[in-house]
């Protein structure tokens, strides 16, 4: 059995499914998957609990699967948040920097980064992440991390997301009940951002769009940071409804249809292909032109994308996007999501796979593990950053190792 301080679980709620992922950290500091538990989602839709104890049920058979494969007996979790609640905008705090010789600290920072915090939030929500994109130190732009350097003035441009504190704490109090605490609260974006995206396309700028069963949700990153956010209010339910009203057949027969059969893109299926659909009542199965569920799909995925456009569009972000778009969650495993959201953006398009882990991959190498990795990447990072931080690395403490190991090798 794992030792309880070296893994990390991971706790994706989603609307079509729910998924638990234990990883183990390495001591090269990286994580191998050991564990996975996935449960049909109930009680859930677009990332609000509406009925409390299918919920907890749904989330207590993932976290049980989870510890059966993992070996591991699970006390905490690292939950991803998701759903129209989620509202983002970007802040800017300003502080003056102390001390004699006006050395920029890590005091300075936290100040700098509360007082882009302090803005007044509507009744009812909280502020869930404040990541900071830049640092300007006597209107020098641009910097990454000021600590060390010298200036009398420290301002930070940070974006700030908040959420329904109501909405937040149903779903928490849903993993309580299924016995198990929660140690952190990350939004899905920013999550599956850590586990499918490079650098590179961080830096050139890149939008993730992450198609779930309920909603799509989008992150704008720009200059390695995280510059908007935003929710487009369908998913992969829409599809399966479409199929389900289009072809006359019962929903749970809709999503082995789409999953089976589906395809967004008309041009891509053969006009000779033919597929077997399920009818309603007891009726005879039928059989019809593949091209038929193709032309009822190919309408949802347009509208999605283009409502994705319009809001990169309003968001101000059409011309950084040098990087494309990536895809995941389940509904980038729909066959031709890529070609048509390539003709609609005229931007190079791909699908993304959780990458940067050992263990167990051939589980989760799917677009729709992209959350549930990226939450237990993210926390590995948020703690290899903690660890290092207490132990004081960074350029002094650096500096200070090699003269020690110099001191060593002369005495």
């Amino acid at each position: 059995m794992a030792r309880k301080e070296h893994y990390l679980v991971s706790l994706d709620v989603g609307t079509s499914k729910v998924a638990a992922i234990v990883a183990e950290s390495r001591e090269d500091e990286g994580l191998d998957i050991i564990g996975i538990g996935v449960a049909k989602a109930e009680g859930i839709r677009r990332g609000v609990v509406v009925n409390l104890e299918a919920a907890v049920e749904s989330i207590k058979t993932a976290i049980d699967e989870a510890e059966l494969t993992g070996g591991v007996e699970i006390d905490s979790v690292h939950l991803g948040l998701s759903g129209a609640h989620l509202k983002a905008f970007n802040s800017r705090g300003v502080v003056a920097v102390a001390g004699n010789n006006r050395e920029i600290t890590r005091e300075d920072v936290d100040r700098a980064l509360d007082a882009a915090k302090g803005v007044a939030l509507p009744t009812g929500r909280e502020i869930l992440h404040a990541l900071p994109q830049d640092f300007v130190v006597d209107d020098q732009d641009g910097i990454g991390d000021p600590i060390g350097l010298s200036g009398t003035r420290l301002e930070v441009n940070v974006h700030v997301v908040t959420g329904s504190i109501t909405s937040k704490q149903n779903i928490v109090t849903c993993v309580n009940r299924a016995g198990v605490a929660v140690a952190d609260v990350i939004i899905e974006q920013l999550a599956a951002s850590e586990a499918v995206l490079t650098a590179d396309e961080r830096e050139l700028g890149v939008a993730l769009v992450d198609i779930g069963g309920g909603t799509t949700d989008l992150a704008i990153f720009e200059r390695g940071s995280l510059w908007h956010t935003g929710v487009v209010m369908m998913g992969g339910d829409h599809f399966t409804n479409d199929i389900a009203v289009g072809l006359r057949t019962p929903i749970p027969d809709a999503e082995k249809t789409k999953r089976k059969n589906g395809c967004a893109l008309s041009s891509l299926v053969g006009e000779d292909e033919t597929i077997t659909v399920e009818s309603v009542g007891g009726r005879q199965p039928r059989v019809m032109s593949r091209r038929i569920l193709s032309e009822i799909l190919q309408p949802r995925a347009e509208e999605v994308f283009h409502a994705l456009w319009d809001e990169i569009r309003r968001a101000g972000y059409e011309r950084s996007l040098h990087s494309g778009l990536v895809l995941c969650g389940g509904g980038a495993l729909l066959e031709g999501m890529a070609e048509i959201a390539e003709q609609i953006f005229d931007l190079p398009v791909r699908r993304g796979y959780p990458v940067g882990v050992g263990g167990l991959t051939d589980h989760v190498n799917s677009p729709s593990f992209a959350t549930g990795v990226g939450l237990v990447k993210f926390a590995h990072r948020i703690q290899m950053q903690a660890s290092d931080r207490a132990l004081g690395v960074g350029t002094f403490g650096k500096m200070t190792d090699r003269f020690r190991g110099l001191f060593r090798s002369f005495f």
